[in-house]
């Protein structure tokens, strides 16, 4: 029989963690039962409301408060009768394992670490943790070997690799791709897009450096920042260094719309854990470059179906954008061979399908 599951994440936030655990809750859902509990005052309500989707608000709370949290997440798991508790915010650990003790159903917890950890956890704080947790979903190999570094054997949860998988994407046609591009100001430009929150971390300026560096060789070239700005400090500079080059569109729900736009997609964080923004481009058929560290390791076979640049360096990026810009042949094969590797690798529907495995175990 099919395990109720509890989704959880009270991230107040909206990215590809976010996006993927309501993802989740909508394919288990459809394959069973599952409830998702979410952020009160989150981004992810307004991807909530008005659809099919079962779930609850809680409001985040501090440490001091968060036994009140817990006790309100343990009458969910006891009214609903819930199996497992499968959570994805680090943040939300804590809390899951308290609602685990005050409930009377006691479920299993399983969380997916999307993010990197570097520290010990060896302390009596997350040896309380990590002994409560059942089982443990590493989005990348590296993230495996991290938990296995840092977390001890003896209070270690079974840790297994699962990829967050990407959906199919609706193509456009080259008119509307036509249409779209001059609505833009891109035009004929060679486009160099990168999608996701606005802020340093994330590398708009690398990308927007390169492109200038490519204009400034003869090329004609934009760079399409697709996204909503986390820092508008950081933004206003972007738009007064880079005004001859830089698109930006703002927060939109069509990204992998603007995706299909752009010539090259580009991943430039310093050290991203997984890069669900290739996947997604790459299930496009739109050629790929990223920073040589983190989750694009993972992704990206370099030199077979996209380039990998030295990270945060903007020169580097640039020489690769250079060699995409002047062989469009060699673009296409690329793009061609990336969408092929994400189907058969990190195509949404296997990739849920295994979730849905694991915490039905």
């Amino acid at each position: 029989m099919a395990k109720k599951i509890l989704e959880l994440c009270l991230s107040p936030d909206l990215g590809g963690l976010e996006l993927y655990m309501m993802r989740a809750a909508r394919y288990l859902s459809e394959h069973g039962e599952c409830l998702s509990v979410i952020n009160e005052r989150g981004k992810l309500l307004g991807y909530y409301e008005g659809t099919q989707l079962r779930y609850e608000t809680l409001r985040r709370r501090n440490v001091l408060f968060s036994w009140i949290g817990a006790r309100e997440l343990a009458r969910i798991i006891d009214n609903e009768g819930i199996d497992v508790i499968h959570l994805h915010w680090t943040k939300d650990l804590p809390l899951a394992v308290m609602a685990k003790f005050l409930s009377r159903k006691r479920p299993r917890v399983v969380q997916s670490r999307h993010m990197t950890m570097t520290r010990f956890k060896d302390d009596f704080y997350h040896r309380f943790l990590y002994r409560n947790v059942d089982l443990m979903l590493a989005v990348t190999q590296q993230v495996k070997e991290q938990i296995e570094r840092f977390v001890p054997v003896a209070i270690r949860p079974h840790v297994e690799v699962l990829y967050i998988g990407a959906e199919q994407p609706q193509l456009i046609s080259a008119q509307e791709r036509t249409s779209r591009r001059d609505a833009l100001g891109l035009g004929e430009s060679f486009t160099v897009g990168i999608v996701g929150r606005i802020e340093p971390q994330k590398g708009q300026h690398l990308v927007l450096e390169a492109v200038r560096k490519l204009s400034e060789q003869g090329c004609d070239a934009k760079a399409l920042v697709i996204g909503a700005a986390m820092d508008e400090a950081y933004l206003q500079k972007l738009r007064t260094d880079y005004p001859d080059v830089g698109v930006f569109t703002g927060f939109t729900r069509e990204a992998q719309t603007m995706m299909q736009l752009c010539d090259v997609i580009v991943l430039a964080t310093e050290n991203e854990t997984f890069g669900l923004v290739l996947i997604e481009a790459m299930m496009c058929g739109v050629c790929v470059a990223a920073s040589d560290s983190g989750g694009p390791l993972e992704i990206i076979d370099d030199g077979i179906n996209g380039l990998l640049f030295k990270t945060f360096d903007s020169d580097d990026l640039s020489c690769k954008l250079r060699i995409l810009h002047d062989d469009a042949a060699l673009r296409q094969r690329y793009a061609a061979a990336g969408r092929e590797k994400a189907l058969k690798m990190f195509e949404s529907g296997k990739q849920f399908d295994q979730l849905k495995s694991r915490l039905n175990q």
